[in-house]
């Protein structure tokens, strides 16, 4: 009996001890899952926020865009001056909450918000206030027959774009603790930028394609400098009070492109945050990474010559389509010219891009296997904006083909749209294959510091002298050590990277400037306004431009991306 007793008393011990260990892991287990039913909450909340937002400012722009709908300027202006200020007040309590608050952050992603996008930001952001400060100084020239919300707008704002332009360079990386209020702040941030970017581009889209009362091949440029006018405030019966209101009004009208990237930086890096909150990654060693032009020469030269011939063709089309004679001939010959540059840019870049893909072949470094959210959205961003010059290129090639290409601008025309699909894909891959690369390894060669004792007889030691003492390598100093050819083959993959990174880096570039300040062939040439009429036609250009001209300022980030990891 006694020793039964002592068994089933050992049995009754163990059983406990066993109970009293799985619990903390039960209490762990069942922590995460109220945590990840947090998270998804959290996430659900503020996406129905982001959406609410996102389809009023969209009907609200819409609205506001037409002459006929009874929503005006200020009605918009009204409601974006709200949610600035709301985005605003939220920003500024994050800034104090992490500041004061232990712990608030529990991890930095080393992936958001690198430096380079933190300071394009801060450039798009000082262009942007500088915006607002001519449109304040044009605006108060018209307080005695006008809205006040006019000047009221672009002072809210100006600040807007202070307070986010420092908490998006000191807090772009954090991954905070997970709080709704987080999440829906950061959902707030998004869709307020969204907003932002959805009334600059209507406004831009509709200076450039004023519906022309007559028909005809010309931009309508008359058209577009009208709309400057009742942009700002309507009709002819307000006059400005002080003689400089046409100048800063075509000061401002140049610095929208510029605020339409702060506000799609600023997206993307709020989208980043959104998705980082709560999130604790494991740590991994974060190579680096420095940026250096050493070696290269054949990328940067070709690639600045390309940018400055870029310029000077598309001043001289923008001159020639000002001008207020309407010499058809002349016209038709700028247009050529923009044509012509524009297949010289894409066929240069797409050769670049097989080269940087036949490269890829060769290069064995490994793919990254970490997932992170800035990948993800990079990757996305890129081939969703590629779609809008996807559907005007084939909407052009469609037009093209359809009416038989006669004359030499439509056959420009086709080849141009054509070269651009291929050269959007081109870029798509080298980019998308050089973000998943691992980066280079920057291998320094070995110190060979010679042994005495190995190298050399020793005749302390008794080491006799032979011929095999000289003749036979060390193999160990062989295994450590790198070849000048091994070296060699690690810097010319590394060098041609570098030169196609650059070079597609500043065509992208150029191909960013030419549509952003205005450059319109699509209604320079009257084909595809015929073909499909200029409402539908207008429509997708209106859509898919703004869209293009984001993917080519995306394409510069990703690129400096690549070429720092190569």
């Amino acid at each position: 009996q006694e020793t039964e007793e002592v068994h089933l008393s050992n049995n009754i011990n163990a059983v406990g001890q066993t109970e009293s260990a799985s619990e903390p892991d039960l209490n762990d287990s069942s922590t995460e899952v109220v945590r990840e039913r947090s998270r998804n909450w959290g996430w659900l909340l503020s996406g129905i926020i982001c959406v609410n937002i996102l389809i009023l400012g969209c009907a609200l722009v819409s609205g506001s865009a037409y002459n006929n709908v009874k929503i005006s300027t200020p009605d918009l202006q009204v409601f974006l001056i709200i949610i600035l200020l709301l985005t605003s007040i939220w920003m500024v309590y994050y800034v104090i909450y992490t500041a004061r608050t232990e712990n608030a952050v529990v991890y930095k992603d080393d992936h958001a918000g690198p430096v380079w996008l933190r300071g394009g930001l801060v450039l798009f952001g000082l262009l942007s206030i500088i915006m607002d400060i001519f449109k304040i100084a044009s605006y108060v020239g018209y307080l005695h027959c006008d809205s006040a919300v006019k000047v009221a707008f672009p002072v809210v704002q100006l600040v807007f774009i202070l307070i986010q332009t420092y908490f998006l360079w000191v807090h772009a990386k954090d991954c905070v603790k997970h709080l709704h209020l987080q999440n829906c702040g950061l959902m707030l941030t998004l869709s307020t930028n969204l907003v932002l970017w959805m009334t600059n581009v209507t406004e831009e889209s509709l200076h450039q394609t004023d519906l022309p009362d007559y028909p005809g091949n010309t931009t309508k440029l008359s058209g577009r400098h009208l709309y400057i006018t009742k942009a700002g405030y309507g009709d002819d019966k307000c006059k400005c009070s002080h003689t400089s209101c046409s100048m800063f009004k075509e000061a401002y009208y140049y610095l929208y492109p510029f605020n339409i990237e702060y506000s799609l930086f600023a997206s993307a890096m709020a989208y980043v945050m959104w998705k980082n909150v709560g999130r604790v990654a494991a740590e991994h060693g974060h190579h680096d990474i420095k940026f250096s032009l050493r070696d290269i020469f054949l990328g940067p030269v070709f690639g600045v010559l390309l940018v400055f011939t870029g310029l000077a063709t598309f001043i001289v089309y923008e001159m020639e389509m000002k001008k207020d004679d309407h010499d058809a001939d002349k016209k038709d010959q700028a247009v050529m010219m923009h044509f012509v540059m524009n297949i010289v840019i894409v066929t240069l870049m797409s050769v670049s891009s097989v080269i940087g893909c036949a490269i890829y072949r060769v290069d064995h470094r490994e793919h990254v296997s970490e997932k992170n959210p800035t990948r993800s959205l990079d990757v996305g961003l890129l081939v969703g904006a590629s779609l809008g010059q996807f559907i005007i290129s084939y909407f052009s090639i469609v037009a093209m083909v359809a009416t038989g290409a006669k004359g030499y601008l439509n056959g420009l025309n086709l080849a141009w749209s054509i070269l651009m699909v291929i050269q959007l894909g081109l870029q798509n891959f080298f980019i998308i294959e050089g973000l998943h690369r691992e980066p280079f390894h920057e291998v320094e060669p070995v110190a060979v510091v010679p042994n005495p004792y190995v190298l050399e007889p020793s005749k302390d030691l008794s080491i006799p002298e032979g011929p095999v003492m000289d003749t036979k390598p060390n193999p160990e100093l062989t295994a450590h050590s790198h070849t000048p050819e091994h070296r060699h083959k690690l810097v010319w993959k590394r060098r041609v990277l570098k030169e196609v990174c650059v070079f597609l880096l500043l065509g992208n570039i150029i191909l960013w400037i030419m549509p952003a300040f205005g450059a319109r062939p699509q209604f320079d040439h009257d084909t595809e306004t015929e073909f499909y009429k200029f409402n539908m036609w207008a429509a997708v250009v209106n859509i898919g431009l703004p869209f293009g001209i984001f993917y080519r300022m995306h394409s510069v980030a990703s690129l400096f991306e690549v070429f720092l990891c190569s």
